[in-house]
């Protein structure tokens, strides 16, 4: 299964948003959001559920434990 950084930026490139514009939805500095994508840090469970909601996908598909992208 994938991790949550390859998670995170297989989203945002469906989506055709750039690693700028995902830390400003976010509130973050750019190289923020990208030690996510490089999995250098990692956000707070209040992050991943807005990255989760953000792309309408279940908190375990954001992380990588299911491939199943709907929420339940």
């Amino acid at each position: 299964m994938a991790k949550f950084c390859e998670r995170i930026r297989e989203l945002r490139i469906e989506r055709g948003l750039k690693q700028r514009e995902m830390a400003e939805q976010f509130g973050l500095a750019v190289n923020s959001y990208q030690a996510y994508e490089y999995a250098t840090r990692y956000p707070e469970f209040p992050g991943l559920i807005a990255i989760a909601d953000f792309f309408d996908v279940s908190l375990d598909y954001l992380v990588g434990r299911s491939d199943v992208r709907e929420r339940r």
